[in-house]
């Protein structure tokens, strides 16, 4: 069975975008929706939200975030089937298409962040978040919500994009859900059981998740 090819859309507002400096990115894309400054709910402190090319990132600050994915995350790429490759992650980490929002405290540490690229899927446009990570007092606060708010924003004003994409591990239900609970839903070319040579079951152990910003025929239009 052949499924039906995906019509390529225009590359040029890619190219655009992707030459955009942080401050042009926050005005075209995000406008009043970002939020400069974000309280904790809790302690009332206050946090600095930044939006950088991976290009412009301090090393410094580089490598805090990739910390902060082994803190968060590590145990479930060990138990993935591609497994935990350090030295590839800070490869894709300094990808120059990467735009990064990161959350930093009063001393200017890197408390939480979220990465994310315009880029084609089977030639789909889409907003493809890399990573989101928060350290565990920013964790339950609404902050994560907020970042991922950020991603559809910049989706629903960078025609022809029509969706967010990200991939989840499965073994992460916590995770799972909390994107379910903010419209995303696996993907069609998300990974499936399949069988195998010899009764053999393909069993993925991560998910594609979308969620839609706009229909197909919008593409063309900023919604």
């Amino acid at each position: 069975m052949t499924s039906k090819k995906r019509k390529t859309a225009p590359e040029e507002p890619f190219k655009e975008a992707l030459l955009k400096t942080g401050s042009q990115f926050v005005a075209d894309y995000l406008g009043p929706k970002w939020f400069p400054e974000w309280t904790h709910p809790k302690t009332g402190d206050i946090y600095s939200i930044e939006l950088e090319k991976a290009a412009d990132i301090k090393p410094d600050d580089l490598l805090t975030c990739f910390d902060l994915i082994k803190e968060t995350s590590l145990k479930d790429y060990e138990s993935s089937r591609d497994g935990w490759h350090p030295a590839k992650k800070k490869t894709e980490m300094k990808s120059p298409e990467l735009r990064y929002v990161l959350v930093k405290d009063k001393s200017a540490a890197i408390r939480g962040f979220t990465s994310l690229m315009p880029t084609f899927e089977q030639g789909q446009p889409v907003i493809y978040c890399y990573e989101i990570h928060l350290k565990p007092e920013l964790q339950g606060t609404g902050l994560a919500s907020l970042l991922m708010g950020f991603h559809v924003e910049i989706a629903r004003n960078l025609p022809p994009i029509t969706k967010v994409m990200l991939t989840a591990f499965l073994a992460n239900q916590h995770a799972v859900k909390f994107y379910k609970k903010l419209g995303f839903e696996q993907d069609p070319i998300s990974p499936v059981p399949r069988k195998l040579r010899f009764g053999k079951i393909f069993t993925p152990d991560y998910m594609i998740m979308s969620k839609r910003v706009r229909a197909d025929d919008d593409a063309g239009e900023a919604t």
